[in-house]
């Protein structure tokens, strides 16, 4: 197995693409720690884990709380001997379909923050014991794209465009740990959407036209890769992302 042996920390593990992500991991042997706001989902996410035969631990931490996240990852470390892959997936509360000119700077700003203070703590707190160890591997999800044509997404593709930014610096100073840092790149996941959303037809043509293969990548697709660039089969990639967009966007 890919993972056999590993701890990964998974936060938003009780979301739609945290979930898929730590079904991959636990399937290929690590253990999922599942980190959120919301016991419920946490425990919804981590039995399907267990029923399967995978190995998954849950603890509700804000990651936009520094103390939080902090004291989590130690706590991690120290019970289970290791930290070895970390995840940012937490809603960003972002607000789509208001045009920028009538957006107020709150909506705008809210995912940004959300985005770089949870992706900044969460990384931190990883890297510190990964230091340690000489060894980790640090993900993120999302990645650079062109504008959306005829829909407007606020400030959610600029918190994308920011933590790449931050993928690019972390790799530059960990490498010399023995850290990876690698971004899973998608163009959208329409899984992720509400079948009864308004605006769905319109986002789904938005996200699957624009594809060379003519669909978009799953959530089956993300944990699937996930677990491959957490894995030393990807021993060789950092600082870069590995682009699962169906060819939406082109390097």
């Amino acid at each position: 197995m890919l993972l056999d042996g590993k701890n990964a920390l998974i936060y938003g593990g009780g979301g739609s693409i945290g979930g898929a992500v730590a079904r991959a991991f636990a399937r290929e042997g690590a253990t999922v720690h599942l980190v959120g706001r919301t016991e419920a989902t946490l425990d919804r996410a981590a039995a399907t884990i267990r029923s399967s035969g995978g190995r998954a631990e849950t603890a509700v931490v804000d990651a936009l709380d520094e103390a939080q996240v902090d004291a989590h990852a130690d706590r991690v470390a120290a019970d289970f001997g290791s930290l070895d892959v970390t995840i940012n997936l937490i809603s960003t509360g972002d607000v789509q379909g208001t045009p920028l000119a009538e957006m107020s700077f709150d909506d705008f700003n809210r995912p940004i923050h959300n985005v770089l203070r949870s992706t900044f703590l969460t990384w931190r707190a990883a890297a510190r014991h990964m230091i340690q160890q000489r060894s980790g591997v640090i993900l993120a999800f999302g990645g650079v794209g062109d504008p959306i044509p005829d829909y407007n997404i606020g400030g959610f593709q600029i918190s994308l465009s920011a933590i790449e930014s931050m993928r690019r610096q972390m790799a530059s100073e960990l490498g010399r740990y023995g850290i990876r840092v690698v971004s899973l790149i998608t163009g959208g996941i329409m899984e992720t959407v509400p079948s009864d959303f308004e605006g769905f037809d319109k986002i789904a043509e938005l996200v699957v036209e624009p594809t060379m293969l003519k669909r978009a990548a799953d959530l089956d697709d993300v944990g699937n890769v996930a677990a491959f660039a957490a894995s030393d089969w990807a021993k060789s990639i950092t600082g870069s992302a590995i682009n699962i967009s169906c060819g939406s966007i082109v390097d």
